[in-house]
């Protein structure tokens, strides 16, 4: 989205959700010695290194403060050559709008072939039950399309692409090195577990229900160990948590559907300082 449109996406979803317990995003930190977060108001971007390799999933708002946070996990914008997007929401792609720093104009960009059909005009993003039409995204990065099942290697890092269509209709999550799946908007942690994800900003909340179902079946029928990461309410790596309502919608504007350690407005980060990112691990949902 362009800036403007990012703006206007903090101010009015900030009085939308205020004091509804519904977004919980990480910090700006590391998980682990490969994954790192930069929170963007609500919203998470990741990183993920191996080998001296880094990759960025998902591109977050059209946000000023990216390069300062990037700084504070010592990685810079220059060393990104590949970006994976989830989807192609204002939260997800502001980065590479052409309106923006431009700080990764050299970054080729991979996303699913379906969800490309947004970023070319053939189909426009809905939002609150088809009432609101999202702007067009405009980029001018290289474009990588992505099939389900599909593998592409950057490196050393392994990343299995996953189509998960529901929150949009070409969402795809990424299983990397067999370890880390990213799942942009596909899951939301509430205290005692995850639902699919925000009702309103769906394009069919019945059919990312079968998708959630269906990425269940994925993951246990590996039979490895995984850290599940979202772009909205942290990480954990316990199935059981993460599924456990998984054929149940959240709908934010009813009390059920809250996490009493959100804070009250999440597009207010006071909270995310450089010397939490650099010295505090980010827990995970449940514990923290």
């Amino acid at each position: 989205m362009a800036k403007k449109d990012s703006e206007h996406q903090k101010k009015t979803m900030s009085r939308l959700f205020r004091g509804r317990a519904i977004f919980k995003p990480l910090n700006t930190g590391w998980i682990d010695g490969h994954v790192a977060c930069v929170r963007e108001w609500i919203a998470n971007i990741f990183f993920y290194t191996r080998n001296g390799v880094t990759i960025m999933i998902d591109a977050g708002y059209n946000y000023e403060r990216l390069k300062e946070k990037m700084a504070w996990l010592d990685i810079d914008p220059a060393s990104i050559h590949q970006i994976f997007i989830t989807h192609q929401d204002t939260d997800h792609m502001g980065a590479l709008e052409r309106d923006s720093e431009l700080l990764f104009k050299d970054a080729a960009v991979y996303i699913g072939e379906i969800e490309n059909r947004y970023l070319t005009g053939e189909i426009r993003r809905k939002v609150f039950h088809g009432a609101y039409r999202l702007p067009l995204v405009k980029t001018d990065n290289r474009k990588v399309l992505l099939k389900d099942g599909m593998i592409v290697t950057v490196g050393d890092i392994r990343i299995e692409c996953i189509l998960c269509p529901g929150h949009t209709w070409g969402h795809m999550v990424y299983l990397i090195d067999d370890e880390y799946l990213f799942t942009g908007d596909t899951i939301w942690f509430g205290a005692d577990g995850g639902y699919s994800f925000l009702s309103t900003l769906a394009e069919d909340n019945r059919l990312a229900v079968r998708s959630l179902e269906a990425l269940e079946r994925n993951l246990r029928a590996r039979n490895h160990p995984v850290k599940i990461i979202t772009g909205h309410t942290g990480w954990t790596d316990d199935l059981d948590f993460a599924f456990r309502h998984r054929t149940e919608i959240c709908r934010p504007f009813t009390r059920k559907y809250t996490d009493p350690s959100a804070p009250y407005d999440g597009y207010e980060e006071d909270d995310d300082t450089e010397e939490n990112a650099r010295n505090v691990s980010l827990g995970k949902a449940g514990t923290r």
